[in-house]
């Protein structure tokens, strides 16, 4: 709810920046009274990641939305580019769990930017005053998601940008950036299409945080600046009941270790 009236006042500017500041620090020291946990909703989305395969199907759906918008540009240009669009948002996603605020805001050479040659990585990079919770973030993308941002910018983002020389990545219809509403529902209906997983925008957060500590127990400060929390706190209160779901993998994993030279001893 203090987010949600956060979000209220910064979108209708219907208050100073001290205020809102001062209304951001409120929201933050609220956090640390957050009930614990991920609600059922979210862990539901962690069961079906941590799948054997599942997560493989979100990670390479940018690449077949591609080729598809390939296919149409030349006969349905808007349409291409749209897929295009939804493409580099889902690609950026999985190797950037930013938040969507962060996400619709993208700026050609101001967030997006390449600080080597014009042959390097592309940078995400987010000063602290544009971020939910004041801390900077840094992201730098491998070749795969460069690729993908490359080929949108160059043969499909001019057609959403409807004469506009604006900056945004992420264009909409009346010249300025899309809606972040358009974008989140064109994201989460993309992958359930293709996965049959219903995932928002956000939700990603949570992937890379159990993601990450499926493969490094316990390492909850690295999580913390993945994600840009400023308190560990809030970290660990999110995520700590994980741990039970890697418990659960490892010892499943003694156990079965244990049949198999059982069965091997019986043969």
């Amino acid at each position: 709810m203090a987010w949600k009236l956060l979000s209220v006042a910064r979108e209708t500017k219907c208050l100073p920046e001290a205020d809102l500041a001062k209304l951001d620090d409120i929201r933050a020291a609220m956090e640390e009274h957050r009930h614990g946990g991920l609600t059922e909703k979210n862990l539901k989305i962690i069961r079906a990641v941590l799948t054997e395969g599942v997560w493989n199907e979100v990670v390479q759906l940018p690449r077949a939305l591609m080729a598809e918008a390939r296919l149409l540009r030349h006969q349905a240009p808007v349409k291409a580019a749209v897929l295009a669009q939804v493409a580099t948002a889902i690609a950026i996603l999985s190797f950037a769990p930013i938040r969507l605020g962060n996400l619709i805001q993208i700026r050609l050479e101001e967030n997006l930017i390449k600080p080597g040659s014009l042959d390097g990585p592309y940078w995400l990079v987010f000063p602290h005053y544009d971020v939910k919770n004041r801390v900077q973030l840094n992201f730098k993308l491998v070749p795969q998601v460069c690729d993908i941002i490359d080929e949108y910018i160059q043969d499909f983002r001019s057609v959403l940008m409807r004469g506009s020389n604006e900056r945004w990545l992420f264009p909409g219809e009346t010249g300025g950036v899309k809606t972040s509403r358009t974008l989140s529902i064109q994201v989460t209906e993309r992958i359930e299409k293709a996965t049959g997983l219903r995932m928002t925008v956000h939700q990603f957060r949570h992937v890379a945080a159990a993601l990450y500590l499926k493969v490094h127990p316990g390492q909850y400060e690295v999580v913390r600046q993945l994600l840009g929390h400023r308190n560990i706190k809030t970290t660990m209160n999110f995520y700590v009941g994980l741990d039970m779901i890697q418990a659960s993998e490892l010892f499943s994993d003694v156990v079965k270790k244990r049949l198999d030279d059982s069965l091997e001893a019986a043969e």
